[in-house]
């Protein structure tokens, strides 16, 4: 019988993080970290080669594999200013330990990135000034400018960086189990006793040969790519959850001539806004300059959008996610089946791909044709998309608040609203599924334990990577 001290489902940042600092704490623990996806030096998308979405098989490359969906992001890092007296980006980690102990931890999650290869230069430092001239003309609008220091890695650099800690995960005994997904949780009275896996080739098949694998104590650290499947193993299992959000939108692309200041003094520009007549919350996110519109691949060969940006490698576009957030509750609580459902309308749209259209075809009521994105002056990123109509499938109240807050966006920074911008579709944030933790992140089940960003604690690289650190040493202390 396999027997570790610890388990940990995933191997994002959340998880590699936890191990690198279980290796600082205590390395007489044995480890084990297990990953549905590749290595992350294995790693690659065909996409550009062969224009199109490949939906590998059996995981995306982009979604799976070491260091998860952060590997094939744009690599930016936030962090916050010191005078702030909150946590205004990443999720919930501060609820759980507080501000300033989050700040600590953030300093030192940063560290190891430094150590590790992450630039030294920090953006959005330098134009305090233009900055918040920038935040008085928003807030004339109703709108909401967060602005804090952002450590950006790039796409390739972010490859690099995450292959040196894979590299020291296995250097120094932690066992890392790759292409293996996690079929079932083993939990028996209440207490998490460890997993069964299959091999991920297996997947699909009817047949199964599944192995146990047994731990004092698990950890789920699945990130959003894993909503899905928490969500089974949560109904399965009774783990208490709670119903989040699930935020629903677009990745919206203009040219960086437009996002130029911004670009300068910020480099990502968080802007929030809740228009009328729904006052959603509305927010842009994950802000590229001179980036590139990237197609990912989830479970069911649900296809969403995303976006890169390199270190070395520019376009002449700037894209950025623009999301609405809902809540559901009575009688209708499942945001993430509401999200999927979503999505799989504008993947039947688009023929199985994401769908592209121009702003000004949406005003004027009509779908975007190939002939007229070919000659738009916008020239589209991501080849495989292809142009339609994408409020065919996204609901009127999304769609509303997304329109509205593009014009509000427009009077803070003029070009926002061109006719020619590209709007893809869709982009959608599975948080939803919220698994109730203690201040130790310990579920429901005795020895189950949750960080990161499937679990809904967290949101973005910095974030999922200082929970990791945390639940370590909160594990580290519990053995003593």
């Amino acid at each position: 019988m396999k027997k570790y001290d610890i388990i940990v489902v995933g191997m994002g940042p959340s998880s590699i993080f936890f191990a690198y600092e279980m290796t600082k704490l205590n390395k007489n623990k044995k480890i084990l970290l297990i990953e549905q996806g590749k290595r992350v030096e294995n790693r690659n998308c065909p996409i550009e080669k062969l224009g199109k979405c490949a939906k590998c098989k059996p995981f995306c490359n982009i979604t799976s594999g070491f260091s998860g969906a952060g590997a094939f992001s744009d690599g930016k890092l936030s962090l916050y200013n010191k005078e702030d007296d909150d946590i205004y980006v990443g999720g919930e980690l501060h609820k759980y330990i507080g501000v300033e102990e989050t700040k600590k931890l953030i300093d030192y999650t940063d560290s190891i990135y430094l150590k590790f290869g992450a630039d030294k230069k920090l953006e959005g430092t330098e134009y305090k000034e233009e900055v918040g001239q920038i935040k008085k003309k928003a807030q004339k609008e109703g709108l909401s400018l967060i602005d804090i220091p952002i450590r950006h890695l790039g796409t390739e650099k972010a490859h690099e960086l995450y292959k040196k800690l894979e590299i020291y995960l296995e250097e120094n005994n932690i066992d890392l189990m790759f292409e293996t997904k996690v079929y079932d949780l083993i939990i028996e009275n209440g207490v998490a006793k460890g997993v069964q896996i299959i091999n991920a080739k297996d997947n699909e098949k009817e047949e199964k040969s599944v192995e146990e694998i047994y731990a004092d104590k698990v950890v789920i650290a699945v990130g959003r790519k894993g909503a899905n499947w928490l969500v089974e193993m949560c109904n399965k299992h009774n783990i208490q959850t709670k119903s989040g959000i699930v935020d629903i939108g677009i990745r919206y692309e203009l040219p960086d001539k437009i996002m130029q200041k911004v670009n300068t003094y910020m480099y990502e520009a968080k802007f929030v806004g809740r228009p009328e007549p729904f006052k959603d919350k509305v927010r842009t996110f994950c802000q590229n300059p001179s980036g590139f519109v990237s197609a990912e691949v989830y479970d069911n060969n649900m296809q969403l959008v995303n976006g890169h940006s390199y270190k070395d490698k520019k376009s002449t576009n700037t894209n950025l996610a623009i999301l609405v957030s809902h809540k559901f509750n009575d009688p209708f609580n499942r945001p993430i089946e509401y999200g999927r459902n979503v999505a799989k309308n504008l993947n039947e749209l688009g023929n199985g791909n994401v769908v592209v259209q121009r702003l000004g075809d949406i005003y004027r009521g009509k779908r975007t044709w190939k002939e007229e994105l070919e000659n738009n002056s916008v020239v589209p990123t991501l080849k495989s998309a292809v142009p339609g109509d994408i409020t065919f499938a996204i609901g009127y109240r999304t769609m509303t608040d997304i329109l509205r807050f593009i014009r509000g966006v427009d009077k803070v920074i003029e070009g926002f609203a061109n006719p020619d911008n590209l709007l893809y579709g869709p982009e959608i944030k599975f948080y939803s599924n919220k698994v109730k933790i203690d201040s130790n992140f310990e579920s429901s089940v005795k020895g189950l334990y949750s960080i990161g960003d499937g679990g809904g604690m967290t949101r973005g690289l910095m974030m999922a990577s200082a929970s990791g650190v945390q639940m370590a040493r909160i594990l580290n202390k519990s053995a003593k």
